[in-house]
C-alpha cells in the first residue's frame, strides 16, 4: 500500500507577508516620510530660521542639494556594504543614521546646521530602498517578485503622504521628531529578518562582491547601468522640481495660495495608485519595459498639461498634481528592473546607487531650471527640461533588456 505525501504550495498572500518583505516595506515608509518631510516643511522651517520670502526658493534648492549630495555618496557606500557584508547590515545601519539625523533636524537653529543634518540624513536615506528591494527580489519566487516590490513601493509612498498629515497636525520640529522615532521603533522588527539565501550562496563562492569598478570598467555593464539611471529621470524631475516648487509654478500661472505640502501629499497619493496599477499591469503583461514605456509617455503628457493648461483655481491645480503623481507610478518597476539586470554579487550596489543617482539628478536638473528661468521664464524652463528628460528616458529604455522572467540566482564575473 503506497501513501502520497501532499505538500501544498504556500499561497501568494503568505509568501508576500514574509517578515523580510513587510520590514522592507515599513522601512521604505519611514524612508519616504523623512525624504519628503523637507518638501512639506520647507517654507515654515526656513521662515522660522528667519529666511526672507524672496530667498525661500534659493535656500530651499540649496538644502535640497545638500540632501541629494548625501544620497549620492550614501548610495555608493551602502550599496557596496550590502554586497560585501549583507543586505541586513544596511537595513540596520541606514535606518539608525537617518533616524538620528531626523531627530537632529528638529533642533536646528541655523541654515548651516540644517544643511549638515540634511546631508547626513541623505547619506542614511540612500541605503533603505536599494537594500530592501534587493532582499525582496531575492527571497520571493520570480513569478511573484513584482508583487513584492509593488508592496514595498506602495507602503513607501504612503510615508510621503503621512509626512503631510503629521506636518499639518504638528509644528515642523515635532514632525522631524516623529520621523526619527518611527525609524528607531522599526529597528525592533528588524531583529527578526533573515538574510537572503542568494547572498549567502554568493558569499560562499570565490567571486568579487560589491566592486563598483566591475561596472565602471566593463562597457556592457556600464551601458546597462547608465541606461537604468536615465529611465528614472522623469520621475525625479516631476517630484524634485514641479511638485516641490509648486507654489512658484502656480504663481507663474496666476494661482496664489498653493501649499507645497499639500501638492506633495496629493502627488504621492496619485503615485500610490500608479505604483499599484503599473505593478499589477506588469504582472499581467509579463513585461517591465512595456509598462514603463506607457507610464513615461503618460508622465510627459501630464507634465505638458501641468505647465500649459490654463488654470484659475486651486482645485484644478491640485488635481493635475494628483494625476502627475499617478503617471509617476513606475518607480517600483524602475528599481525592480535595475535589480534584475545584475548578478547577486553586484545587485545591491546597483539597486542602491541607481535610484540615488536619479534622486541626485535633482542637483543638475535644479541648476538647469535656475539657469533657464531668467531667459525662458518658470513655465518654459520647466517644459524644456521635462520634455528632454522624457525623451532621454524612452531612448534609454529601448536599449535595456526585458527582465520579467529573468533568473536572479547568478553572479557577475570579471
Amino acid at each position: 500500500m503506497s501513501t502520497t505525501t501532499n505538500n501544498p504550495q504556500p499561497s501568494l498572500l503568505s509568501q508576500l507577508l514574509q517578515i523580510p518583505v513587510i520590514v522592507a516595506a515599513l522601512g521604505y515608509l519611514v524612508d519616504m516620510y523623512d525624504l519628503f518631510l523637507f518638501s512639506v516643511v520647507r517654507v515654515p522651517s526656513l521662515k522660522a530660521l528667519n529666511v526672507a520670502d524672496d530667498q525661500l526658493l534659493t535656500e530651499g534648492i540649496s538644502l535640497l542639494n545638500y540632501q541629494m549630495a548625501g544620497m549620492l555618496i550614501g548610495g555608493v557606500l551602502w550599496g557596496v556594504i550590502a554586497d560585501k557584508r549583507g543586505r541586513l547590515s544596511v537595513l540596520f545601519g541606514s535606518i539608525i543614521m537617518y533616524s538620528l539625523a531626523n531627530i537632529g533636524n528638529g533642533f536646528v537653529t541655523s541654515l548651516d546646521q540644517y544643511a549638515l543634518l540634511r546631508f547626513i540624513a541623505g547619506v542614511g536615506l540612500a541605503g533603505e530602498l536599494g537594500a530592501g528591494i534587493t532582499l525582496v527580489t531575492e527571497v520571493l519566487p520570480k513569478e511573484i517578485r513584482g508583487y513584492g516590490t509593488t508592496l514595498v513601493a506602495t507602503l513607501g509612498v504612503l510615508g510621503a503622504i503621512l509626512a503631510y498629515f503629521v506636518a499639518d497636525l504638528f509644528a515642523w520640529r515635532i514632525s522631524y521628531f516623529v520621523g526619527g522615532g518611527m525609524g528607531l521603533l522599526l529597528l525592533v522588527l528588524r531583529f527578526n529578518v533573515f538574510e537572503s539565501g542568494m547572498f549567502k550562496h554568493a558569499k560562499e563562492r570565490s567571486v568579487d562582491r560589491g566592486n563598483i569598478f566591475m561596472i565602471l570598467t566593463n562597457g556592457k555593464r556600464l551601458g546597462k547601468y547608465l541606461m537604468a539611471i536615465l529611465v528614472g529621470l522623469p520621475i525625479w524631475f516631476v517630484v524634485g522640481i514641479l511638485i516641490t516648487f509648486s507654489p512658484e509654478f502656480g504663481a507663474a500661472k496666476g494661482i496664489e495660495g498653493i501649499n507645497a505640502g499639500k501638492a506633495v501629499m496629493l502627488a504621492f497619493s496619485g503615485q500610490v495608485g500608479g505604483d499599484i496599477v503599473s505593478g499589477l499591469l506588469s504582472q499581467y503583461m509579463r513585461s517591465r519595459k512595456k509598462v514603463i514605456r506607457l507610464f513615461i509617455m503618460l508622465s510627459l503628457a501630464m507634465v505638458i498639461g501641468y505647465l500649459l493648461i490654463p488654470m484659475q483655481d486651486l482645485f484644478s491645480f491640485y488635481l493635475i498634481c494628483t494625476l502627475l503623481g499617478f503617471c509617476n507610478g513606475y518607480w517600483t518597476l524602475f528599481i525592480t528592473i535595475a535589480a534584475e539586470l545584475f548578478g547577486t554579487n553586484l545587485r545591491a550596489t546597483v539597486a542602491t546607487t541607481v535610484p540615488n543617482f536619479v534622486r541626485g539628478a535633482t542637483i543638475p536638473l535644479a541648476a538647469l531650471f535656475v539657469s533657464f528661468k531668467p531667459d525662458l521664464g518658470v513655465i518654459q524652463a520647466g517644459l524644456a527640461i521635462g520634455i528632454a528628460t522624457a525623451v532621454v528616458a524612452l531612448i534609454a529604455l529601448y536599449f535595456l533588456e526585458e527582465t520579467f522572467t529573468k533568473d536572479m540566482d547568478f553572479v557577475e564575473k570579471e
